[in-house]
Order: C-alpha cells, then structure tokens, then sequence
C-alpha cells in the first residue's frame, strides 16, 4: 500500500489536500481530506483509511450539517444513550437541527449559525430549556468530529446557550393532597394504591410503572427502584420498554402503613382482574398494569385517568409529576432533613433537592438568631 504521503497535494488555495479510494453499496468513490499544512493532511488520511478499512467513510469537505449528524445519530448516539434520550436527539435533529442547518457543509459551521439558530428558536417561542437540549446535542456531535478530525474546533463551544428559570412547580398542599386520596378511595378508583404510592413516596411515574411484585416487601414495609418504564427510540417510540435507572435513583424507599394495606387491597383486585380475564391476561407481573396485564404507558394514565380524577376531586390542572413535588415539599415543611428526602427522591445530590426546594422549607431564621445568642448572650 502506498505511504499517506504519496496522496498528498497541495492546492491552488494553499491548503493540502488528500486522496483516497474506498468501496461503497454503489461502486468505488474518490474521497478526500484537507489540511493547513501538510502534517495535518497526512494525519487526517491516516485516520480516514484506517477507517475507511473499517469500514466507517467520511469526507470532510462536501459531507454536509445534515450528513454527518444522522450519521453520528445512528452510528454514535443509537448505542451509548438510553432510549429516550435517543429519542430526545433524534427528534430535536429532525424537527430543528436539520431544517436549519442540514444543507450547510459541515466544514463551514459557524458559531454564528449556532447563535443565530438559538436566536431565531427562542424568536419562534421555543423554551430556553429546548433550545439549550439542541445545544448540547449539537455540542456532542461536533466535539466528535474534532476528534475525528474532521472540523479543527467545536463551534458549539464558542456559543452561549440561553439561560433557563428554573420552572414552577405546582404542589398540592396537604388538605388537597388528602382530598385527592378520598375521592380515590370513596370511588374504589383502579388506580388508588397508584396515587397513593406516587404521594407517601414520591416515585416518577416511569418508576411506578415499572413497578413489578417482587420489588416490594410488604411484610417489611419496603419497595426497591430498579427499573421504570418508557417509550421505545425512534419517531414513533416503538413501544414500551423496560430500562435502569440513574445510579442515584436506584434506591429503596420504606412504606407508611396505610400505602402497605392499600397495596394489598390492590393487588386481591388484580388477582380478581386476572381470574376474570382467563387464558386473555398477560401476567408480566406488575404491579400496576392494565386490565389484560400489558405495561401502562404514562400518557393513558395521566389523560384517561389523572386529569380527570383531579376534576372530579376539584382540584387545579396539574402535572402527574407535581405529586412528587408534593411528597418533596411536604415533608420538608415539617423539618425533614434535606438529605433524607434527596435519598428518598433519588437526586444525585443534596444540592439539587435544596436548589429545587430550599423555598418551600421553613424558615430557620428565628432559631439561628436563638442559638447565637445562646452562645454569645
């Protein structure tokens, strides 16, 4: 094989420019890389026929925005990320990312594309949030086409994303929380130990229902989070699926009493669900499923259910989440200890727990004042 550099020229523009030979689906293809100086070629054609061996072809001076991204998206992304976060980048890529950017070649990427992308999204009346997600999508990808030396710098680094407030939550307060919890029980509501259980623990929903029977231990008052339940990559999510939590929120979190004797009443009328259903359920061991025993997605639970218990309870519209922003803020404003609830959440940190809640906490300016005078009086 012929030395990188017997493929190295150099061009009318000053730059170098080298040249390579690789087989594709539809036949042999002249590819090319460009350098200021002649090293930087002939490192960039090293790599690109070692991969090209590989089987992984690239070129970096027509290979467009658009190009290389669902490239990244399928060859990169697909297989380190979680399935929803797949699904986050594909759709964030295919909605915003291309439709701007797609046709520009990738050499040529700006940061003030970038800004200006941002700006024009934050125009449209994207959230700052959105477009910050775009930006550290967008960062990813490229921070790899450095390294693969396919771009010299990460444009994206040279940009500032937009500040996010941080969003309102919308708790209940402990006599809507316990009036919720009556017209459950009042109605003998399926999906009672449901609500009960996201407000005594404070469990996402995606963890609630991935719930399974042997998580919890009744006679020991405990349940474990070990897995949760959500929607599948690509555009239409491609169904259910199981997947593992964050280190953090792999946790175990111990039950009141009542949850416990709410959980037993719901699991004889699952086993009555089950009789009545025959040969037709699907026992997938749930502890929370549908009628037939089939995994729950979140969205039929929350409109089909959720928003109209909170009606029928004549409560305010809010977010299945803010049941755990109760759990959170309810037990803080009795003086739990914050770590002790950062646990309980499953927050990497406690930093994050007094970051999202140190307003809704008590204020402990009267005993600091009482205790320094204590000391110093």
């Amino acid at each position: 094989m012929p030395a990188p550099g017997d493929r190295i020229t150099q061009r009318a523009d000053g730059r170098w420019m080298g040249r390579y030979t690789v087989q594709t689906p539809t036949g042999t293809e002249r590819k090319s890389v460009y350098g200021r100086t002649y090293k930087e070629a002939q490192k960039k054609l090293a790599l690109a026929m070692g991969d090209a061996a590989r089987g992984i072809v690239y070129d970096d001076e027509s290979q467009t925005v658009g190009e290389y991204i669902a490239q990244w998206l399928s060859d990169s992304a697909k297989h380190t990320v979680k399935a929803t976060t797949y699904r986050t980048y594909e759709s964030q890529i295919r909605n915003h990312i291309v439709p701007a950017l797609g046709k520009l070649k990738l050499s040529r990427l700006t940061p003030a594309h970038l800004q200006t992308l941002y700006a024009a999204k934050l125009r449209g009346g994207k959230k700052p949030a959105g477009v910050r997600q775009m930006h550290a999508i967008l960062h990813k990808a490229l921070e790899q086409a450095v390294r693969f030396n396919l771009i010299p710098t990460n444009p994206a680094s040279k940009v500032d994303p937009p500040k996010v407030r941080q969003e309102e939550i919308t708790p209940l307060s402990a006599e809507q929380a316990n009036k919720l919890l009556d017209v459950t029980r009042n109605e003998g509501d399926r999906f009672e130990a449901l609500y009960v259980l996201a407000l005594t623990t404070g469990l996402r929903i995606s963890e609630l229902l991935g719930l399974k029977w042997s998580d919890i231990d009744l006679d020991a008052h405990r349940l474990r989070v070990s897995r949760q339940l959500q929607r599948g990559q690509g555009r239409s999510g491609e169904g259910l699926i199981f997947t593992e939590p964050k280190a953090a929120s792999r946790r175990t979190v111990d039950l009141p009493a009542p949850t416990v004797e709410t959980l037993k009443r719901h699991r004889k009328g699952q086993v009555e669900e089950k009789l009545k259903a025959g040969g037709a359920y699907q026992d997938n061991a749930l502890v929370f499923a549908a009628s037939l025993g089939t995994p729950l997605g979140p969205e039929k639970v929350t409109q089909r259910s959720f928003k109209p218990l909170l009606k029928r309870a004549g409560l305010q519209d809010i977010r299945f989440h803010d049941l755990r922003h109760t759990y959170a803020t309810l037990l803080l404003a009795r003086g739990v200890h914050p770590t002790y609830v950062q646990r309980a959440l499953g927050h990497a940190s406690v930093r994050m727990t007094l970051d999202r809640y140190s307003h809704w906490m008590p204020s402990m300016g009267r005993a600091t004042a009482e205790a320094i005078e204590a000391v110093l009086g």
